[in-house]
């Protein structure tokens, strides 16, 4: 799982079979400490999350099993919104 905020929107007219009604949102993927790490990416949201929202993804076959109906066609899906990171020691 990686932590991420959401920073946009997607809005496609034609999506995959099985992507039909799912909110696709732009994320900017973060560490620890909030700072941005990588690129953002489009994430398939599957708990209402909204802008500015900070959420954790997860990716890979993983990102396809958090959809119903399962494997369809995504690399990210957000699964949770993050209330708190605490961490019990600096990494």
């Amino acid at each position: 799982m990686i932590l991420g905020k959401v920073i946009g929107r997607v809005v496609a007219n034609q999506k995959s079979e099985g992507l039909e009604g799912k909110k696709l949102l732009y994320v900017q993927p973060m560490d620890h400490h909030w700072k941005p790490t990588g690129d953002a990416v489009v994430a398939v949201d599957t708990v209402m999350a909204g802008l500015g929202d900070p959420v954790f993804m997860v990716l890979s076959r993983e990102a396809a099993l958090a959809l119903d109906p399962w494997f369809v066609p995504v690399d990210h899906s957000i699964v949770g919104i993050v209330d708190s990171v605490d961490l019990l020691e600096e990494v």
